[in-house]
Formats: C-alpha cells, structure tokens, sequence
C-alpha cells in the first residue's frame, strides 16, 4: 500500500498515521542512479537503471521550469521507480531529488522541528489532505489540521511541522496549529505592547488615503490612522512617508472582536500643546508659515506639529476677501496674533488683520464731516450703495443718492466713481454715512435763483395738517403756510389742489425749508391799496387847487 492510498483511506487520524508510517517502511522504492539512453519523440526517455532494466521517464522530468532541456543522453541521474506498465518500470526523477531533500531535511531537524514554521504550495489534493512542497521537500497536510475549504493547487500556505518520521520519510503539517499559535503570540506581543506602553520601530508595510499599516513584530501589523501621524491634525500619510520605510510607533488600542491593533506615531513625542499652553496666550503676536490655503482660509505651522487656522475674516480688514489666494502664498512667513487657544480640542485660532493698521482709525486721521471725497461703488443693496475710500467702505443711503426720490440701483453702477460728501462718522460702531445730493443743487435752491423774502408765488395745496397747510410751487419743491399764517383765509374751508397764492415769508436752504404767508400777502395787499388811494387823492386835491386858482386869475 503506497501513501497515496493510505492518505486517499477513511481512517481515523491515529490510525492513519499508524498505517501510512508502516506503509512508507514495506513499500519505499529505492533510489537508484540511472543512465539517460534514448529520449524518444521529444515525450519520454528511456533511462538504464541496472539489472538489464529500462524505465520510462517523462521528458518534463528533465527539464526546468521555464521548459529547457537540463539533461541529454548519457547524462546520470537519480531516479526512483514509482510503478510498473508493461512490466516496464516508471521512473520518476523529480520524486528522488524530492525524497533526497526530505530525507535531508528531516535528519537535520528531527531534534528541534518543534514550532518550525515552513512556508511551501499545495502540490497535489488529496481525499484526506494536501501534499505541500517547499524547497523540494514534500510535506503532508491533513485535512483537519489545514483549515482549508477546497484550495487551489498552488495556493501558499504557512505551517507548524507536528511530527516527523525517519524510516518512513515522512512530515507531517499542521496550519491549525500555526494559525493559533501565531493567533496566540500576536496576542502576547499586543498586550506587552499596551499594557507597557512600548515604543517600538515598525515597518511600514502599506500606505492608504486613510492612514497606513505598519507591521511592528512578524506578522503583527497596526493601523496609523492619519489622525495620530501628527499633532497637526489629520494628514496625508502619502506626503511623509513611504512604503518600505521604518518608523517609530506606540500602541494605543486593540480591539479583540476584530482584532485590529491602532498605532500612533504622534503618541511617541511630546504634546506639543502642553508647552503651548504654558508659553502661548490670547493676544501674543507669533512667527508662523503658510502651510495650506482653502478657499475658507489658511493653516499656518508653528514650527513645532502644532498648525493655527487664519480664517478668511481675520486675513484683512478688507472685509470682501474672496480668496485667501489673493493675500497669502504657501510658503510664506507671516507674524499672526493668537486670538485663541483650546488645547482641549487641539485648535488655534490667528488673527493677520490685527498687526495691519486699523482702516477706520486711519480714516478717521484724514479725513472729518464735511469733507468731499471721491470714492468707488462697490455693491448695491436695497437700501443703498456702498462707496470705498481709501481702506473703507462708506453708506450711501437711497435718501441721499438724490433730491428726486431714486434707488442707488437705478442711478449708480458697480465700479463707478462717484463724488460724495461725508455726513456722519460713528467711531463707535465704525460706520461712515455718506451723500451724493448734498453736492447737487436741490429743487429748492434751483427754485429760488431768481426769487426772494417778500415776492408773491402760487401753488397748489398739496396736504393739509394740523399745524398748517403744505403747498406745492413745482416738482420738488413745497412749502409750508403755518395756522397763523393763514389768515385771512378759514382753514376749514380749505381742500386740496385749491389754488392759493401768498408771500415768502422764509427761505432755508440748510434744511431745505421754505415758509409761506397769506397774513403778510394781505397786509401788502392793504398796503399796496392805501399807496393807490392816496395817490389818486393826491391828484384830486391838485386839480381842485389848480382849478381854484385858475379861476381866481381870471
């Protein structure tokens, strides 16, 4: 019985290994050395092996694995009769070379093959195991021991020799052993590692978008997340490292349900933030340099794994950044005030704009109420527009745009220039009213070019209140006759769009006002009519003395 049947049998494992050991010490074949004498049609050769006998041997038997011919005619080699057709002997010379090696094999670890660990492929499938080959020699794999579902043939495997035996020649593989007996040292190897806070040199053994595995004991490997790299925060692992190189890690967590093993790199140096917070607080100015810019603001290196965010608000008083690309260039070395320090949380917040000069207190330096400047649009609002001058952005109210009644939208443009005069500075909140029609003539004072106190107008009225009653000259301008200025007309006898006609009685032009009387118009009136009648009379009296003394000469 050759160990093909024994393996291919239903035996119990004790037996089997019984069977197959006495089997391996009747029925072993010799190994004998042969004499290569034909090769025929390129598919078999034909090797004198003693005692008048030819055995057949497959061609491929004598050549590598790339497919060339190692061996020719004449040529010796080992072989080993491995069965009969025909009476003629098969040979195989591959099974000698591989009975030599494990033959060798096993003299030189039958004392210590304990825990030996052989790395090989699976050669042939058996009913009850797996012949597996490493470095020519053959070991046997039982199914029980191999915690394998239907392996391919030339699968790699790792396995624990279990026992070995000379006569026979014959090894025996267990991967159930070694899968738990590695199962229980990576175990070991973790819990020596946490409980002893170790720091150990580790390879990195491949690198993700997420972090990178690093193997820091054979086959023990741990995963660096990219959020324990660097005190920074999280990195592209990609950016520092690379696969192959060594580094120092410390373990920080083991999950036995899954049994992943996390690693930090960071954990082995010292917390940065704890001298932060001893050297560092609100208000301080600091060195730093630009290492990353977004489009909601910049990271900045303090030189020592800590980085500080400068939000897009703090870059400049200039409060329409847009892009911190514009201000800032990686690379760049900048000084930052520190606004705030949570070391808690690991975050940094900087202030740029803070060390620059304060817009509003340089405006405030040159320029006062009063004051016309030149400015440009930079956005319009419901409400307005607002004009930069200089590092400042101004209001400019709808109400101030112009003397007619208009929307900043219908009268200006973004990008315009426009002449303005400053109306109001609020140094408190920091705010500058600004006015457009202050600069223009006002219908009012267009209305006066060519009138003043006392001249006689007509109008419409336009509003009646109670203090008085509102009239309208012309587009834009109106003016107010108070109660006691009415007379003699009878308010209540008054209604809108009635005409009336009365004096200026005063003009203005600071406040935009304009008073009328229809009491003054009366009393001019009178007067006007007291200067007719004592004119007339006048002229009477003459006439009459004339007349009389005309007579009297005749």
């Amino acid at each position: 019985m050759n160990r093909e049947e024994i393996a291919n049998r239903g035996e119990s494992q004790e037996d089997f290994e019984t069977m197959l050991n006495e089997s391996f010490k009747k029925s072993e074949s010799k190994i004998v050395d042969g004499q290569i004498v034909q090769i025929q049609d390129n598919e078999r050769v034909l090797v004198d092996i003693g005692e008048k006998q030819e055995g057949i041997l497959n061609i491929n038997e004598i050549k590598d694995e790339e497919g060339n011919q190692i061996y020719n005619v004449g040529d010796k080699i080992k072989v080993i009769i491995r069965g009969f057709k025909n009476e003629r002997p098969l040979i195989s010379h591959k099974k000698a070379l591989s009975k030599i090696k494990t033959s060798e094999f096993i003299k030189e670890h039958k004392d210590d093959f304990e825990d030996l660990v052989i790395e090989g492929k699976i050669k042939v499938k058996k009913r009850n195991g797996y012949i597996v080959e490493s470095e020519g020699v053959e070991f046997f794999l039982p199914k029980s021991l191999s915690y394998l579902k239907n392996p391919d043939i030339g699968r790699k495997i790792r396995a624990k020799i279990v026992k070995m035996d000379e006569d026979s020649n014959f090894i025996m593989i267990s991967r159930k052993k070694y899968i738990e007996d590695e199962r229980k040292r990576r175990e070991e190897i973790i819990k020596d590692l946490i409980e002893n806070e170790k720091i150990v040199e580790g390879l990195i053994k491949k690198i993700t978008n997420y972090g990178m595995f690093v193997e820091v004991a054979p086959n023990v490997e741990g995963l660096v997340h990219y959020n324990e790299i660097s005190y920074k925060g999280p990195v592209n692992p990609a950016k520092y490292y690379n696969e192959g190189e060594k580094v120092s890690v410390k373990a920080i967590n083991y999950d036995k349900e899954r049994r992943r093993l996390s690693l930090s790199i960071k954990a082995t140096q010292p917390d940065p933030w704890e001298e932060i917070e001893k050297e560092l607080e609100a208000g301080d100015t600091i060195n730093v340099v630009v290492s990353n810019i977004e489009p909601y603001g910049a990271f900045v290196d303090l030189g020592n794994d800590i980085e500080g965010f400068l939000h897009i608000s703090e870059i400049s008083w200039d409060k329409r950044v847009k892009n911190p690309n514009e201000y800032l260039n990686i690379g760049d070395e900048i000084d930052v005030e520190v606004l705030e320090i949570d070391t808690k949380n690991k975050k940094l917040r900087v202030s740029l704009k803070n060390l620059l000069p304060k817009p509003f207190e340089e405006f405030m330096k040159k320029y006062k109420v009063g004051d016309v400047v030149k400015g440009v649009v930079t956005s319009l609002t419901d409400f307005g527009a607002f004009v930069k001058i200089d590092s400042i952005e101004g209001l400019l109210h709808n109400k101030d745009v112009a003397w007619e009644r208009a929307d900043a939208k219908d009268v200006l443009n973004i990008g315009d220039e426009v002449e303005v005069k400053i109306v109001k500075i609020d140094k408190e909140n920091e705010k500058v009213s600004l006015s457009r029609k202050a600069l223009l003539k006002s219908p009012l004072e267009k209305y006066i070019e060519d009138k003043r106190v006392g001249d006689i107008v007509k109008g419409k009225i336009k509003d009646i209140k109670d203090f008085g009653v509102f009239v309208s000259l012309e587009e834009g301008v109106d003016a107010l006759i108070p109660n006691e200025e009415l007379y003699p007309l009878k308010k209540d006898e008054l209604k809108t769009e009635d005409e009336i006609e009365a004096v200026i009685s005063m003009i203005d032009t600071k406040t935009n006002r304009l008073r009328l009387s229809v009491k003054r118009l009366s009393k001019l009136k009178e007067k006007e009519a007291l200067k007719n009648i004592n004119r007339d009379e006048k002229i009477t009296l003459g006439e009459i003395i004339s007349d009389k003394l005309n007579k009297g000469l005749k």
